[in-house]
């Protein structure tokens, strides 16, 4: 609960909506209760055909004549006292107090109507139909005005839930974004989306329900039970004896169903990631005919889904019913008491005082409304009660992702450094992604300003890896990485990275204008920029004659609009655009035909002058550009050189050469390495 709390405190910026949904709801109970105090005029006047003048003369009269016997009554029993026996004497008091008791009621009760004629003789009608009339009216107008307030109060509730989810979303989607690559890896995709969307939707009707029905039931509520406790605030209490029953079931199934709800909210993330798989590999899943064994693995999820969301369902049904019997119990309690006051004339029961005055049938009539415009609240909480519990279990899985911290951090000191200038140096690094599964070891590495590096090895040797510490995506488990003589722990994570040019295997576009794609790095840059950059990365040419709005065209998303080719240029385009001082290329080449690879060549010869360039890659041509090869296996640096000297020295490397001239010399595209 403490975390829904957390997005309340959010929600509580906006005090001026707030307040008015809290003023609107006020004016929704206040108008609930007085419409219901309209049944006590209609009984008691209307439907005997009187005006209310005669009726508040005959009830000035009822109470004068009840004073009278009550006098009368009071006189006999004191002239009774002193004769009565012992054992009657205590009775006979009894008796005499609650004469003088009653007569003090009635007294007041003329004293009251006294004061309540004149304003009635003034301004109120006089006659029978006339006074039906003002009735009427007053329910209606009581009926518009509460609709009204009720219409003003949602609006201003819906406003208020969705600015606090707006905030929360903006917070969880920041905090997201400062998170380090490997939480990323660890959560998955589709599991945060499940809580940008499904759990933050339900933290948004909780909000709803907590600002809506959960203020103004409760105040219509207080409304009613006021104007029961005006009747005979005794035979109120009488009706309450089963409250702590009704609480214990609640508490009881408020456990219940949050427990549910989170499992359910984990069987929608299960979903999420299963349909984020097959959708993205959709491909290979038609290749090797798999539908049948994905639409089982998803109708198992789902099933189970089913069963949470029916577990739910189960616990959700009882809240409603039991609510229910427990009012007509407190109902029927009320019922048997009440009716007994009315129909005996008396102010008692089982010797415990009710009433100050007997109840007529009007006020006990009206007692019973207000008991059932007490039941409707009630019912409404059953809603209440499922959405908050289900609210506050997806605030419990927002906020286990929104309070960690990343584990990539700024120094508090920071050192400022200036555009990269001399060497960039590995030393004694190593790294791994879990403690006991090292990936890298004792990585020694100078590369001075200007020179391009070429990284080869086979598969899993760690080549991708090592370029993912110059970026600080993770840092190193021991060894020092420095630019330019400071550490990058000592650095900002920001200035260290617009120093850095990425461009991956997988080149990933935004489903946005191929300019806005271009200029991503570089927000600033102007239109002219852009084109610049374009032409240099020999990418303005298809541009201009093969797409159908030229810069303006939508990539689509992930760039599907584009072939492999021309997001590799675009990509290209994007870093020459952002003038990087180091530029990590990890596999840049590997997803484009030859023709498209011998273009991006002539783009890499020309953009790789005068910046550090990281290569991994393991395309005959694109190792021509290296001043520098170093050879990788197991995580370690195994040899390095320059081409003919690892041919020679580097067993290897020679290997790896030799299987991919092979290739080339059978007309074939090179293997991977």
């Amino acid at each position: 609960m403490k975390n829904f709390v957390r997005v309340l405190r959010l929600a509580l910026q906006y005090r001026l909506t707030l307040g008015a949904s809290v003023a609107c709801a006020l004016g929704v109970a206040v108008l609930w209760g007085t419409n219901i105090g309209t049944l006590y005029p209609f009984v008691e006047v209307a439907l005997r055909g009187e005006s209310l003048q005669h009726w508040v003369s005959d009830k000035i009269d009822q109470a004068e004549q009840a004073a009278g016997e009550m006098t009368r009554e009071i006189e006999r029993l004191e002239r009774h006292v002193p004769g009565a026996l012992p054992e009657q004497e205590g009775a006979v008091r009894r008796e005499l107090s609650q004469a003088k008791s009653r007569l003090k009621a009635e007294q007041d009760a003329a004293q009251r109507y006294r004061k309540l004629k004149p304003y009635i003789d003034a301004y109120l009608p006089d006659t029978p139909l006339r006074t039906l009339g003002l009735i009427t009216a007053a329910l209606m107008l009581g009926t518009i005005l509460k609709d009204l307030f009720l219409v003003a109060q949602n609006i201003l509730v819906a406003r208020l839930a969705q600015l606090s989810t707006f905030e929360l979303r903006k917070l969880f989607y920041r905090r997201t974004l400062r998170m380090d690559l490997a939480t990323f890896s660890e959560d998955g995709t589709a599991d945060l989306m499940s809580r940008f969307t499904h759990d933050m939707e339900n933290v948004a009707l909780g909000l709803t329900v907590l600002f809506g029905k959960l203020i103004r039931e409760p105040l219509k509520m207080v409304a009613c039970l006021a104007g029961a406790a005006f009747i005979c605030w005794r035979l109120l209490l009488l009706s309450m004896v089963i409250a702590p029953v009704a609480a214990w079931m609640v508490r009881w199934l408020g456990k219940t169903l949050k427990r549910a709800n989170r499992r359910a909210m984990e069987g929608m993330a299960e979903m999420y990631t299963t349909l984020e798989e097959t959708f993205h590999a959709v491909k290979i899943v038609k290749a090797f005919t798999n539908e049948p064994q994905e639409r089982n693995r998803f109708h198992n999820q789902s099933k189970q889904y089913y069963k949470k969301s029916m577990r739910i369902a189960r616990y959700d049904s009882l809240s409603r019913p039991v609510g229910e019997v427990l009012g007509i119990v407190a109902i029927c309690l009320t019922i048997m008491a009440g009716a007994h006051l009315v129909l005996s004339n008396e102010t008692h029961l089982l010797g415990i005082k009710m009433s100050p005055r007997p109840l007529s049938l009007a006020q006990l009539l009206l007692f019973y409304g207000f008991l059932a415009g007490v039941a409707d609240p009630i019912r409404k909480f059953a809603d209440v009660f499922t959405r908050i519990q289900r609210a506050t279990a997806a605030a419990d899985r927002i906020f286990s992702r929104l309070d960690r911290q990343p584990k990539i951090l700024d120094p508090k000191c920071p050192i400022a450094v200036d555009r990269h200038h001399r060497d960039l140096v590995l030393d004694g690094v190593s790294f791994a992604y879990q403690a006991d599964n090292p990936v890298l070891e004792d990585i020694d590495l100078q590369i001075p300003f200007g020179q391009t590096v070429a990284i080869v090895g086979p598969n899993g040797c760690g080549k991708s890896t090592l370029a993912n510490l110059i970026p600080r995506f993770y840092d190193t488990t021991s060894g020092t990485i420095r630019l330019d003589g400071v550490s990058l722990r000592d650095m900002r994570v920001r200035e260290l990275r617009k120093q850095i040019g990425l461009v991956t295997q997988e080149t990933l576009l935004f489903d946005n204008t191929i300019a806005n794609n271009i200029r991503y790095g570089s927000p600033q840059a102007s239109r002219d920029d852009v084109i610049a950059a374009a032409k240099r990365a020999h990418a303005h040419q298809f541009i201009e004659a093969d797409l159908p709005k030229g810069y303006d065209t939508m990539a689509g998303a992930m760039g599907g609009r584009l072939s492999g080719g021309q997001r590799q240029r675009i990509a290209l385009a994007r870093a020459v655009l952002r003038d990087p001082s180091i530029i990590i290329l990890d596999e840049a080449t590997s997803q484009v035909d030859l023709e498209s690879e011998q273009v991006i060549q002539g783009v890499l010869e020309e953009f790789l002058r005068d910046r550090t360039a990281i290569i991994i890659t393991h395309r005959l041509a694109v190792l021509a550009l290296a001043d520098q090869i170093v050879v990788m296996q197991s995580g370690r640096i195994l040899d390095t050189g320059s081409h003919e000297e690892l041919l020679s020295c580097c067993g290897l490397y020679r290997r790896l050469y030799q299987i991919q001239f092979e290739d080339f010399d059978d007309g074939k595209e090179p293997a991977a390495a």
